[in-house]
């Protein structure tokens, strides 16, 4: 029997925000243990909720980006469940009246290589809600150490339709969701940091059947690899428990990416266990028209839509779009060099900047923000290769160095004399001659309709110049002479 995957994500993601969720204590990672807390996060008695419009404007924005419907009125709920990471013994939260429902994220399934590009579908949202995010627990030898830094963060909770039908879906959707969400300035997104977060639930069921099967959930999937990865571990799983006549039990389990093994935490827990209330302390929330209409405006072009534009207007290959979109600091500096250089360069920019500036940001361990390059010197370099002034040669040698020391191409080329030398026409003439009375072998077979032969010339004429003839203009004058004789 054949068996199909039916596979739903809940994503929580931490919001970019100065300080927390229903307090002015600030927010942040990386501080000393429990620095980031006042009396309101350690719920100490007497003390109420303030809420962060600055959250709530982020998690509108998600929606709008996302084409959710935004609720006129959303409202706060206890999720109640008793945990040393949360102080409360409860969560602040959005059950019964979530700030936004529906949407979809746009993904694109990988393609028959990497070169082409593959699949776009769309995967269904069912809805997004606001909370706050609880401490962390750090495990040692025989000790459990709470850290409430984290908790009271403002967090928004996005979880799919069961709509997802593979591990490569699933990764798919996170890279895609990713995206969009740094692109709003949402959040950073690293989830090395906690900053995002995915559970996936996983059930199987007989292809063609319409019932869903028991779902399991797969949590501690701390990067989007390990998603993918854990999902189908869990998938192959089930698959061998069914096959093997077990019962597929409804429950969490712990997976180890490094090890490629999953073990069951509990039994999952129902709604009901959770012993939702209104919270006495908030008040509702009413979003109008003029408020959604003032995010609207605020919200960026999503990757897809940016890819699109590359395509069309810099006509540039699927290869570099997908290179550049999904780093929105990479596609804005492309772009800003773009502009410095002319259009018509967009190509070779693109080219410099997701080979060789991706290189050296990789080699030397740096973020695009910390590099000595800048969109200017791309744009320059480029326009001194158009000009005939540099070789491509020596436009290497050139890079390497202004990534080392952020000097100006022209500089460059000027302090190391690379510039290429304007050939005589009389002499680059004699060279391409002796070329082409050394190898008659090439010149009857460039006659007789291989055009590549010409390349068989182009070696011994740059030897001859020691590398600073014209590529062109060689090019150029040797079919001429073909062309004459």
């Amino acid at each position: 029997m054949k068996y199909e995957a039916v596979i739903g994500l809940e994503v929580h993601v931490q919001i970019k925000t100065r300080s927390k969720m229903f307090t002015r204590v600030a927010a942040g990672y990386g501080q000393p243990p429990n620095t980031l807390t006042d009396p309101v996060v350690l719920a100490l008695p007497g003390v109420l909720p303030v809420m962060n419009k600055a959250a709530l404007d982020a998690i509108i924005k998600t929606g709008l980006m996302l084409g959710c419907d935004i609720a006129p009125i959303c409202k706060w709920d206890r999720k109640n469940y008793f945990y040393p990471d949360s102080p409360k013994n409860y969560q602040i939260t959005q059950a019964a009246q979530p700030i936004c429902l529906n949407g979809a994220v746009e993904i694109e399934l990988p393609g028959p290589s990497r070169n082409i590009q593959g699949e776009h579908k769309t995967i269904a949202l069912t809805r997004i809600h606001l909370e706050e995010d609880v401490g962390k627990l750090n495990h040692e030898a025989f000790d459990s150490l709470v850290d409430y830094n984290r908790a009271g963060t403002p967090l928004m909770e996005l979880v799919t339709e069961p709509v997802i039908k593979s591990a490569d879906e699933a990764y798919a959707f996170l890279t895609s969701l990713r995206a969009t969400i740094v692109y709003g300035g949402i959040s950073d997104c690293d989830m090395e940091k906690g900053q995002m977060r995915c559970d996936a639930n996983i059930s199987i069921r007989p292809v063609g059947q319409k019932e869903l099967g028991t779902k399991v959930e797969l949590k501690n999937l701390n990067s989007i690899s390990y998603v993918r990865d854990g999902i189908a571990h869990e998938i192959k799983r089930q698959i061998a428990v069914v096959e093997n006549g077990g019962v597929i039990v409804q429950e969490t389990r712990d997976f180890d990416g490094q090890a490629g093994t999953s073990k069951s935490l509990r039994n999952k827990e129902n709604a009901h266990d959770y012993r939702y209330f209104p919270d006495p302390d908030l008040m509702p929330v009413k979003v109008d028209e003029a408020w959604k209409a003032r995010l609207l405006a605020e919200c960026p072009e999503q990757p897809f839509t940016k890819q699109t534009r590359f395509q069309t207007v810099y006509q540039l290959p699927y290869t570099l779009t997908s290179a550049l979109v999904w780093d929105h600091t990479l596609a804005a500096f492309f772009e800003e060099a773009v502009q410095l250089a002319g259009a018509s360069k967009a190509q070779s920019v693109g080219n410099w900047v997701v080979n060789d500036l991706q290189r050296e940001l990789g080699a030397a361990k740096l973020e695009l923000a910390d590099s000595k390059i800048r969109p200017g010197h791309v744009a320059e370099l480029v326009k001194l290769i158009d000009a005939g002034t540099l070789l491509a040669n020596a436009a290497k040698e050139v890079f390497i160095d202004m990534a080392g020391t952020g000097e100006m191409p022209a500089a460059i080329v000027a302090r190391k004399g690379l510039a290429a030398v304007p050939t005589d026409t009389a002499e680059l003439e004699t060279w391409c001659r002796a070329a082409l009375l050394a190898d008659a072998k090439a010149v009857a077979e460039f006659k007789g309709g291989k055009d590549t032969a010409i390349n068989a010339f182009k070696g011994p004429v740059m030897k001859a110049s020691k590398g600073k003839a014209n590529p062109k203009l060689v090019d150029e004058t040797l079919r001429r002479l073909l062309a004459e004789g």
